[in-house]
């Protein structure tokens, strides 16, 4: 019979674009005894979560809460619930997740239209208004962080124009959530997707979202009560039924409601975790979190162009948390990412589709974005670069991200 060894995963310095690494706080937290899903104590740690979801997103939404499941499982809990079949929907692609929001919008059977963007730019607000204006969309879904090219699409004045089209903006803010300022509220955002495993630094596992009375008001028109809880009194729906039971946000708002109508068996200790990444996140504050991505970022480029590294994508729309770097002519970009992860212990990120073998993708996210992580970075892939043959200044790199922490201390 085999034997199995011990569980001991390899410490690593994660600097990709998620997962990150996770707070060690956070692990802690997820050790705790589970609970009951009805019990009391347990129910309380529902409601605190729900409060803190509401000041990450900034909203004063009363729906905020976690769908159980990775990121995607939040992206099409949104969708599939407020998507009915037959609707108009507007998807500006300007990356790979784009394309994510387009497939899963026909699964929902939508009419889609999109414009799209070339990689390593975002659309100027103007060009989805437009576009808005022409195909009277009944929902528009957007990405906010797109990481497989780096960029951040500006929000503000689109969500304002679909409140004044009546169009519903459902916005994917996996990547930016905590780490990058997103104003729910403030933008006019009807339905906002976060997730966990990139800037809230907690595994994957859940998907934070927000919404709105004027997604509420769809979401009760298609509302159906599971068919073994109910009693008599449940009305039929106006629209057609949300074709999924897990992802169905109606069912799920029953169940993070005083109501508490049963729907699945929450994570507990998933739920630890995101409570206690929340409280870290808060306790920081967004404000002072957003300024520590920022100083990493400059830090991070400031190396990486010391060193004679070009960077990918528009400057003008490039996202905090992610940065981008052509890969030099010549090399052989995974190999330098082996021997990042193989004798250095750090690893980054490679790309999707037309990006791919062309890039690599270096996160600093939460619990990852520290100033020993950049510098050890710098460091090994300078090593790395100078092994596989591109010419290198010495320690130059560290040197420059060491200039931007110490005028920071200045």
């Amino acid at each position: 019979m085999k034997r199995y060894e011990d569980l001991s995963p390899s410490l690593r310095c994660i600097m990709t674009p998620g997962p990150v690494e996770v707070d060690p706080r956070v692990l802690r937290a997820m050790s705790y005894p589970v609970l009951g899903q009805f019990d009391p104590e347990f129910t309380d740690i529902m409601n605190e979560t729900m409060e803190m979801l509401r000041e990450l997103f900034a909203t004063g939404n009363k729906w905020a809460y976690p769908v159980d499941g990775t990121s995607r499982s939040g992206i099409e809990a949104v969708m599939v619930s407020l998507i009915a079949p037959g609707d108009r929907v507007l998807i500006p692609v300007f990356g790979r997740f784009g394309h994510l929001l387009h497939e899963i919008a026909e699964r929902c059977g939508a009419e889609v239209f999109t414009i799209e963007q070339t990689w390593g730019s975002v659309f100027p607000p103007e060009d989805v208004i437009a576009a808005i204006r022409s195909f009277k969309p009944d929902v528009v879904a957007i990405v906010h962080g797109e990481t497989s090219t780096g960029r951040v699409q500006p929000l503000a004045e689109i969500g304002r124009a679909c409140r004044e089209q009546d169009a519903l903006l459902i916005v994917d803010a996996v990547a930016t959530i905590g780490g990058v300022p997103v104003e729910t509220d403030a933008w006019m955002l009807d339905a906002v997707v976060g997730g966990t495993q990139k800037c809230l630094s907690v595994p994957s596992g859940m998907s934070p979202v927000t919404y709105n009375e004027r997604a509420e008001a769809k979401l009760l028109k298609r509302k159906q009560v599971e068919r073994g809880l109910r009693t008599g009194s449940d009305e039929a729906s106006e629209l057609p039924v949300v074709r999924s039971n897990y992802f169905d946000l109606g069912m799920l708002q029953d169940y993070w409601s005083p109501q508490r109508l049963n729907h699945h068996t929450e994570m507990t200790s998933m739920l630890y975790a995101l409570r206690e990444g929340l409280r870290l996140v808060l306790e920081e504050g967004l404000e002072a979190r957003h300024v520590r991505h920022r100083l990493h970022e400059r830090a991070l480029v400031a190396g990486l162009t010391a060193m004679g590294l070009e960077l990918y994508g528009d400057p003008e729309s490039k996202l905090t948390v992610v940065t981008c770097v052509l890969i030099p002519e010549g090399i052989d970009g995974e190999a330098v990412r082996s021997m990042l992860l193989n004798h250095f212990g750090i690893e980054i990120a490679s790309s999707f589709g037309p990006l791919k073998g062309l890039i690599w993708r270096i996160g600093t996210m939460g619990f990852s974005c520290r100033e020993n992580n950049v510098l050890r970075l710098l460091g090994a892939l300078e090593a790395a670069l100078v092994r596989h043959g591109f010419a290198v200044s010495a320690g130059r790199g560290v040197q420059a991200a060491l200039d931007v922490y110490e005028s920071k201390v200045r």
